[in-house]
């Protein structure tokens, strides 16, 4: 029985979810087609009547995986409890659910490393994925010259990803506070 378009187009939204959920959770390349479609709830056989090879779905899991990251660090901002947009975004980004909370926060932090070393395709929605979330972080800074605002969310971006890679990484708990602490001390100067 031939499934409609839109079942088609649902099937594969779920595929993209769950590979974006396993790769962030187990990598990229220690994810077999077997197990992101088991996640799905699928068979391996219908992988390719939805792609044409591994390298497309992991630019596409990227994609979406930024893409709710985004939508996150904005529904932060927005919701600030009394902090601006920016401090937000930085409390949300650091928060210690986020640094347990790794097979569904940032791409970046999860698979930075493989999407460097990925294709042509990967790297360019890793691309979008990073202006995405430096027009995000941009708009919440005080500077009235969008290049000076644009120059800082980069800052700040690379700031979070780099800080909250380095408390997952350590195995000293302490240590793994004390990071993310002085981070957000430094990040509140500057």
């Amino acid at each position: 029985m031939k499934k409609s378009r839109a079942e088609t187009a649902e099937t594969r939204r779920r595929i993209v979810a769950a590979a974006a959920e396993e790769f962030r959770k187990n990598g990229i390349h220690e994810t077999s087609l077997c197990e992101l479609m088991a996640a799905a709830g699928m068979t391996e056989g219908g992988f390719y009547r939805h792609f044409n090879s591994k390298d497309q779905l992991v630019a596409e899991a990227c994609a979406a995986g930024l893409k709710s990251t985004a939508e996150a660090i904005k529904a932060a901002a927005e919701d600030g409890d009394g902090k601006t947009g920016l401090e937000a975004i930085v409390e949300t980004y650091l928060s210690p659910e986020h640094q347990r909370d790794r097979w569904q926060g940032c791409p970046f932090v999860s698979l930075g490393s493989e999407m460097a070393r990925a294709d042509e395709a990967t790297r360019a929605a890793a691309t979008e994925g990073f202006k995405r979330l430096v027009d995000v972080v941009a708009t919440q800074c005080p500077e009235n010259d969008p290049a000076i605002a644009k120059e800082r969310a980069e800052f700040i971006l690379c700031s979070l990803v780099g800080v909250m890679t380095m408390a997952r990484l350590v195995t000293d708990p302490d240590l793994a506070i004390a990071i993310v602490e002085n981070t957000r001390k430094y990040l509140a100067k500057a």
